[in-house]
């Protein structure tokens, strides 16, 4: 997943703002973890209506205070905004261990592309091996809170820190008896691999489960 960023610098949204500009940094924030790609911006009313839905579901996913240990999740907010005293102030408020691009970084828009991103606010959720796990989280997020976290695990085979699966399986029973609905449902598609170019993708889901809600934000 760090390959994703690789060459670029990540800023920590603590109060001093610490850069992750080594491959090491970025694989000790990114490998291994669901990463959600947060598209968004100060200046949409949509944004700033699901932020605090979106702050609060990652605290409680990641916080001592709700959990004893941290979920095996990241999340780099791509900022859509059109100045980046916007960028801050929309920051501002969010947690400290959300990640996020130079206001200056091109690869802000580059990203919104490569992921078919339309609509504002978008979430596209990623597996550790780069792979979209689906396309739009925004709507499931709403729904169904943290309990998101859960099924994305499980159909993104994300192992567990104290948890190894038998390695002599060629065909290993299902962890749960959703498992094999949830694999159906994130399924991955080839070409919908993040690291591909633009326009490799299949059209974003703009209707349904995972797509953004009727009057968000236009993008491009």
């Amino acid at each position: 997943m760090a390959s994703l960023f690789s060459g670029r610098v990540l800023i920590r949204n603590n109060s001093d703002q610490d850069e992750l500009d080594t491959e090491a940094e970025l694989s000790r924030r990114l490998e291994n973890r669901l990463v959600l790609l947060f598209f968004g911006s100060g200046s949409c009313p949509q944004c700033q209506a699901f932020a605090p839905i979106l702050r609060d579901f990652f605290v409680k996913l990641t916080d001592e205070f709700y959990v004893l240990r941290a979920a095996q999740l990241a999340l780099v907010y791509v900022s859509q905004d059109p100045t980046e005293k916007q960028q801050d102030l929309f920051l501002k408020d969010m947690p400290k261990k959300w990640l996020f691009l130079p206001f200056e970084d091109d690869l802000r828009r580059d990203l919104g592309r490569r992921f078919s991103v339309k609509r504002l606010p978008a979430v596209v959720v990623l597996k550790p091996g780069g792979d979209v796990l689906t396309r739009d989280a925004t709507d499931e997020i709403r729904r169904l809170g943290p309990a998101c976290f859960a099924n994305w695990q499980e159909a993104a085979e994300l192992l567990d820190r104290s948890f190894l699966q038998p390695e002599d399986l060629d065909d290993p029973a299902p962890r749960s008896l959703t498992e094999p609905l949830r694999r159906c449902k994130y399924r991955v598609d080839p070409a919908a691999r993040g690291k591909r170019g633009p326009g490799s993708g299949s059209p974003p889901e703009g209707e349904g489960e995972g797509g953004a809600e009727g009057g968000a934000g236009e993008l491009f």
